[in-house]
């Protein structure tokens, strides 16, 4: 699976009094005229070199230099759902991927959100030819599957006539050739008592997350042993964190293996139970969970045989269901610092270093291309702000 994107940096540039999420102190990275990280020294650091003839030096003053985002939750954007992907319509997906390149997301994995089976094929089959053939924009590493195996009482805004039971057989009667372009399914553990599903999708190197579930700690526990890493959208469509019962999200947040995406718009979780989390573990990593309106105004808009209504860029269904976001990635990282609840290196981390390594990707590092992003933070104004170099 070979996407390429924009070309980074393309000349020999040492970036230098450079914040490196990971990093201690002020670094300097050495790019190279093919547009890639040789090295990422403290400054100060002595080394012998002949300077290359063309070497620019960009001092960015102690403003942060990380990768650009990543995100694995994201539900369509432009007005289009990746659920509702035709031939005729697929033209909008390198509109898609130019507009989150544009915003800062370097990769992306497009959700599918449950539907029937037919609907999940088709976007498929279009998002792998998609993936073979494209050129520019933010990468598609492969496909999220949230459903259509999650639990009646967690579905959410998920409609309940294509949910399916959790069976090899219907996975394989979902997934049918497409396998290898799914790289993130969301299911219900307690739905597989057996186990033998997550076991069967980690042999087809197909990343489980956990969420839209009812499970106990006991049974989420059970799935984490069996191979399952992650969790879908932390706090919502699952039991609440409780001093008897502590459910998935606490079996997860005890368990230095598995990573937890959150959403931080401050309509799915309060800003003060963000902060509890992030107190309680450092594997979390930020989603934008945005939906079709994702770069439209708020409105009314269509959602498979329903509408939503956005709002100061919250969804919610006509009866008031709460569905998604249309806010940016980086929205969240702006809101964790305006809400006071981290550091401005996590924040940044949380959108871009986290999802890599949720999916077992390079973080910022030598050998890297040098896709890259300057963030500066106000002190005064509070305000972070990013650009790309």
């Amino acid at each position: 699976m070979t996407q390429a994107t924009h070309k980074p940096i393309a000349s020999n540039v040492d970036i230098i009094n450079a914040r490196v999420p990971g990093y201690q102190d002020l670094q300097m990275l050495l790019v190279n005229h093919e547009g890639v990280i040789e090295q990422i020294l403290p400054m100060g650091t002595v080394f012998k070199r002949i300077p290359p003839p063309d070497l620019q030096i960009l001092d960015v003053a102690g403003d942060w230099i990380s990768l650009g985002g990543v995100d694995l939750q994201i539900n369509g954007a432009l007005g289009l759902a990746f659920t509702e992907l035709t031939p005729e319509n697929a033209a909008m997906l390198p509109k898609i991927s130019q507009y989150l390149w544009d915003a800062g997301v370097d990769a992306y994995v497009p959700t599918l959100v449950t539907t029937a089976i037919e609907n999940i094929q088709r976007s498929l089959a279009i998002i792998a030819d998609f993936v073979a053939h494209s050129t520019t924009g933010a990468k598609i590493l492969g496909v999220h599957l949230e459903g259509p195996f999650l639990n009646y009482g967690k579905r959410g805004a998920h409609p309940a006539e294509y949910l399916l039971p959790l069976t090899i057989e219907e996975v394989k009667r979902v997934l049918s050739n497409y396998a290898s372009i799914v790289k993130i399914i969301t299911l219900a553990p307690e739905l597989d008592p057996s186990g033998e599903v997550i076991a069967y999708l980690r042999s087809l190197g197909i990343t489980v997350s956990l969420g839209h579930s009812q499970a106990t700690a006991d049974q989420a526990q059970q799935a984490f042993d069996l191979g399952a890493t992650m969790v879908t959208h932390a706090f919502n469509a699952m039991p609440p964190l409780h001093h008897r019962e502590p459910g998935l999200l606490g079996a997860a947040i005890t368990n230095p293996n598995v990573m937890c995406g959150l959403i931080a718009d401050g309509q799915h979780v309060a800003p003060t139970m963000l902060k509890i989390l992030l107190r309680a573990t450092q594997e979390l990593f930020l989603v934008s969970d945005a939906l079709a309106p994702l770069g439209l105004p708020d409105g009314i808009y269509p959602w498979d045989s329903r509408h939503i209504e956005v709002k100061h860029g919250t969804a919610r269904l006509l009866d008031g269901t709460l569905t998604g976001t249309t806010l940016p990635l980086f929205v969240g990282v702006q809101n964790l610092l305006k809400w006071g609840i981290c550091d401005v290196e996590r924040a940044i981390a949380l959108a871009t270093n986290a999802p890599r390594k949720a999916m077992n990707l390079p973080v910022i590092s030598p050998g890297q291309p040098a896709n890259l992003l300057r963030w500066h933070w106000d002190e005064t104004t509070k305000e972070l702000t990013w650009q790309r170099l």
